[in-house]
């Protein structure tokens, strides 16, 4: 692993540590990194392709390193989950920067398969893989049509450009879904941002984007570690290293409990690590024949989130169809994708329950836009309630719940947990 990104690792944990992470809060769309189900079922997602060019070093007669991936998953009766690009040829002017390092394929932008090789990379240059992909019955997630990071991220990113506009970001997601709709009348569904980077300016962050767009963010729970590359001098060697840290982490969680990774979602590239080597069709082979030695099933992310949606509430909860259907019309689940249903209600998370989603959001919108800063995730909701009289003009949205409003529910509450307030909550 290069200097640059272990520095980096060092200092996000250091600053979570100073500073924590916000509180999660209710919305319409949430971090997918894991759902909640007992059965030996786990879903692989590949960022950055497709890609023509082959594997390196290639040892496959010259296929392309998407059909190499492709030709492992189904020789193990695994489905993918793969997070393409548009095409990164508008990406210029730029050079490369350090083997090793963040910047490798490109200092001011970031260019897949490479730089100068950005007509073998993407959805736009590559019909054929494209089709490939969906025809065995994987699944295709936005991952930005020319990867650009939505706003700044100094340390590691410090001489990126960026987007660094709620508009723009918007614009490159729906230039790649566009694409996807109009050439192959396929529907996107889930995004993961450019390097999880999620602040774009304004107060806007890439939440609000995927709310924008019907989308649910697509994460990780487990890194499958292909794109970090090993500092060994001797290539064989470097490479071999590779593979195993792609098996190390997986044997050991495995050995510690055989469920550890169950409903989890693994991180993979599709594409060069940052020492331009591809452990991943190595890797891959060995990480498959893993799973199945524990009896585990490899399915997309889709599939996996037809067990549970939910990452802290299962299919054996009475209050699972309840809650599918809820989450399908209102803000009821957290960003982090847990419902916390035995806590208490709150006033701003009532609002979000009762008010309609275009008000929510376009009212939240609207007041960032004039601000220009962050609004309360709960603002236009909450705004919406108190024109509406649902409940008084001034409450802390902080502060749980005494009194619901009897118009939207049924007369049989005895506590106001939220799975409470869920199973009588009535609707507009």
């Amino acid at each position: 692993m290069s200097l640059v990104v272990k520095m980096g690792k060092m200092a996000k944990k250091a600053l979570r540590r100073v500073l924590p992470s916000p509180a999660p809060t209710l919305g319409y769309a949430r971090r997918i990194q894991r759902v909640s189900t007992p059965k030996r079922m786990v879903a692989m997602t590949f960022d950055d392709g497709p890609m023509a060019l082959p594997p390196s070093p290639d040892q496959f007669q010259g296929q392309a390193l998407t059909d190499v991936i492709l030709d492992i998953l189904a020789a193990h009766n695994a489905k993918g989950t793969f997070d393409v690009i548009g095409d990164t040829s508008e990406n210029y002017p730029d050079k490369a920067g350090a083997l090793g390092s963040p910047a490798w394929g490109g200092v001011r932008f970031d260019h897949y398969p490479d730089i100068d090789e950005d007509r073998h990379g993407g959805a736009k240059n590559n019909d054929r893989l494209i089709r490939r992909i969906l025809e065995e019955g994987h699944q295709i997630t936005n991952h930005g049509y020319r990867h650009i990071i939505f706003g700044k991220k100094p340390f590691v990113y410090g001489k990126r450009v960026y987007l660094g506009s709620f508009d723009k970001a918007v614009a490159d997601l729906e230039r790649l879904h566009r694409l996807m709709e109009e050439r192959y009348g396929y529907q996107l569904g889930m995004a993961r941002p450019a390097h999880y980077v999620d602040g774009i300016g304004g107060g806007f962050t890439s939440y609000d984007v995927c709310e924008r767009l019907g989308y649910q963010y697509l994460g990780a729970s487990f890194d499958g570690a292909g794109w970090l590359p090993s500092t060994a001098r001797n290539p064989a060697q470097a490479l071999e290293e590779e593979i195993e840290a792609m098996m190390a982490p997986l044997r050991q969680a495995l050995e510690q409990d055989p469920d550890a990774l169950c409903g989890q979602i693994i991180f993979q590239k599709d594409g060069y690590n940052m020492a331009k080597r591809t452990p991943v069709v190595w890797g891959l082979e060995r990480q498959l024949w893993l799973l199945e030695s524990y009896g585990y099933q490899v399915v997309t992310v889709d599939r996996l989130m037809a067990e549970s949606p939910f990452a802290d509430l299962g299919r054996g909860d009475p209050l699972f169809e309840r809650m599918l259907q809820l989450a399908q019309e209102r803000a009821v689940v957290y960003s982090d994708n847990c419902l916390r249903l035995n806590q208490r209600m709150t006033w701003g998370e009532l609002a979000m329950l009762i008010t309609p989603k275009e008000e929510a959001l376009e009212r939240r919108w609207a007041k960032m836009r004039e601000a220009g800063k962050s609004q309360h995730r709960y603002a236009g909701a909450l705004e919406y309630c108190r024109e509406q009289e649902f409940f008084p003009a001034h409450v802390n949205p902080g502060k749980p719940v005494d009194q619901l409003p009897a118009k939207f529910f049924e007369p049989t509450m005895e506590e106001l947990t939220r799975r409470e307030v869920y199973s009588a909550f009535r609707g507009l």
